[in-house]
Formats: C-alpha cells, structure tokens, sequence
C-alpha cells in the first residue's frame, strides 16, 4: 500500500511538471468595437499559430479587448495573475497596447503588440524592453507617403487623424517628415474612432485647398473622413496609411476610395511581388494557410501581424528553453525576452526581423511598399 501511495505521487508530480512545461500565451485583441475589421482576422490567425514548439505544447488563451483601452489592461492582468501566461501578444490599436506596457514590465512579462505606433517601443526604457511589435513604424510609412507626394509633384497637404495615440504618432511623424522634404501641410484636424460625422474637419480641410490629403486613421473608421471629402467636391489625391489595409475597408469605401493611396506590408499584395523579393515566399504562404481555413481573398494584413508574433515566438521559444527555465517560471519569461530581443532573419507575412537591445520591431525597408485602391482590388504600384 506504501509503495502505491509512493508511486501515486510520483505520478502526480510528473503531471503537474507536465502541466507546467506548456507554453501558455494569452492573447488580447479587439474582435468587436471600432478595430474589430483589425482584431478578427487577428483572432482567426490566432487558430492557425503553432500548438507545439520544441517539443512544448502552447495554449492560447483569447480574450477579446472590445477595443477598450481598460478592458485590454484588465485581460493582461488577467492573464498575468489568473493564468500565469509566459507572454502576452496584443493588443490591436496602439492606445491599447501602450496602457498594457505597465503590467507587463511591472510581472517581467514580454509582450508583442499588433499595432502600429513607434510609442509602444520607443524610446527604449526599463519598462519598454520587455515589449516588442510586429506593424511597421509610423515612420516607416510616413517617408513612403511623403516621398510619394513629392515625387509626384505635391506641393502642399492636409491632414486628419484620430485624436488618440494613433493619430498623433502619425502627426508627428509625418509633420517631421513634410518639413525635411519641403512640403508644406496647411491643414490639421482631429475626429474620434466613434464619430459618425466629420463635416466641420473636413470643410477646413476643403477651404486650405490642399494639393493631397493624408488621413491617419485605421479600419473602417478611416473611411468616414474620405467619405465626406468626396461628398465636399473634394478632388486632390488622398493618402491613408497602412492601417487601412483590409477588405473592410474596401467594402465601407466603396467607390469613394477608389485611386487612394497608401503604404502597405508586402503581404497585401504578395502574389504581385516579384519572385526575388525577400517576403513573397513567407507572405505567399501565410496567405494560403489563413485562405484555406477562412476562405479565399480573406486575408488582410492585420492578420499578418498576428501570424508574425507567431513567428517571432517560434523563434525565441526554443531560444528560452536551452536556458534550462520551465515555462510558468520567471526565469522562462526572462529567458524569452532575451530570445525575443535576439532574433535574426526570421521571415514573416510582412518582412524579415532582425531585433536587438534599442530595436524592438526589427523590420527594414523590404518591409513596405506603395499600393493604389484601383477597381476595389489592391495594385501594388511598381
């Protein structure tokens, strides 16, 4: 009875070791609110990232943010506290993901966000080394932009953003930019995610006359300032930058989008990349996989975002665990942002990582390029 109860315990022991050694990921994105064109195709990559990794079962743990900057922290504190997760990948917009920044440095959890802005991982700071980002850098973009309207003979601009984190990293960026390249901008408005009218912003906007119009806004609320410049007469060229980049925004356009503009992951537009770019492959298949599973001409690049964490996990995880620490640990999670901060050539939907200690993104240039909405289908402009 003695040896019995013995190897019991034994047994015991080896299963919640078991239970231990998984990967627990948890994962907040906004599948419903003003991103949910951004945080669905999110949610549904999730379903197509790795269960296993050296060995190691991974769980996803999916929490949707309604893309509510409190809701985004309470599922990363939930997840940090209840269910002891090794990393958190999230959230969807940039307002989100920097009032996570707090309970992942304050636990020493790294995290990799799917949103844009340079602020979620600049400047490099205490708290900051533990976050990472998958989306190009506003600025990245905005020299894209920038130098397009120039190239083509643009001489002055407006522009509207969000008024949130968003938009004013766009407006910073892009004012930076504008003034090194000698183009003048003549007009700046604001509009919230949830307003339905932008008419007073955009009568502005119609009097300063602008030779083209950037609009730094994401997901289908970016369709609401293009809308109305249209119905204002509105003819110069219109900018929108590559949070815009979904069939949904496509679909709530219409054909007031059509000849806009933008800068965009190669994803987008992968099987018009030519056969020696460096992310046609790693793109192309991303796009077959998320296809097969949701249908084909689903894909979007806000899923892309998604699959690169993925990517960038697979990466680093194996990384972490040759330090010897069990995930569920605190030594595993700092051995993960060592591994994370490590990764070189890793090849995902939207480019090629190569991180280090003051770069937490990653991506170079082969990670953009120009496309024109042209008879609703996205034109890569050569």
């Amino acid at each position: 009875m003695k040896q019995f109860k013995q190897l019991a315990l034994a047994l015991a022991a080896m299963l919640s070791l078991s239970a231990q050694a998984d990967i627990n990921v948890g994962v907040t994105l906004s599948a419903t609110g003003p991103a949910a064109s951004l945080g669905i195709p999110e949610k549904n990559t999730v379903a197509l990232m790795p269960t296993t990794i050296a060995g190691q079962k991974v769980n996803y743990i999916v929490l949707d943010d309604a893309s509510d900057t409190t809701t985004a922290v309470a599922n990363t504190r939930k997840f940090i506290t209840e269910n002891k997760v090794d990393i958190v990948i999230g959230s969807t917009v940039t307002p989100n993901s920097l009032a996570m920044i707090d309970a992942v440095a304050e636990s020493g959890t790294p995290m990799i966000s799917m949103a844009a802005s340079a602020r979620i991982v600049e400047p490099m700071d205490a708290k900051k080394r533990w976050v990472f980002k998958t989306p190009q850098n506003d600025i990245m973009m905005a020299l894209a932009i920038v130098t397009h309207m120039v190239d083509n003979g643009i001489k002055t601009a407006g522009f509207i953003g969000f008024a949130d984190a968003y938009g004013e990293g766009w407006w910073g960026e892009f004012n930076k930019i504008a003034a090194t390249k000698h183009l003048n901008i003549v007009a700046s408005e604001r509009y919230n995610r949830t307003d339905t009218s932008v008419t007073g912003q955009v009568l502005k906007l119609v009097a300063a006359k602008p030779d083209a119009i950037l609009i730094a806004g994401s997901g289908t609320p970016a369709a609401l300032p293009q809308k109305a410049l249209k119905e204002r007469g509105y003819t110069g060229k219109i900018y929108q930058t590559h949070g815009v980049a979904n069939n949904d925004f496509l679909r709530v356009g219409g054909k007031d989008v059509e000849g806009t503009l933008l800068p965009s992951g190669p994803v987008l537009v992968a099987s018009q990349l030519p056969a020696d770019h460096p992310v046609r492959k790693s793109a192309m298949d991303y796009i077959a996989r998320y296809e097969a599973a949701n249908g084909k001409g689903s894909v979007s690049t806000f899923g892309g975002h998604a699959w690169d964490a993925g990517q960038l996990l697979a990466a680093a995880a194996p990384e972490a665990l040759k330090k010897g620490g069990q995930p569920g640990t605190p030594a595993f999670r700092a051995a993960l942002r060592d591994a994370l901060e490590s990764v070189k050539n890793v090849a995902g939907a939207h480019g090629v990582f190569n991180m280090s200690a003051q770069d937490h993104l990653g991506l170079d240039q082969r990670a953009r390029v120009m496309v024109q909405i042209e008879k609703g289908a996205w034109k890569l402009i050569k």
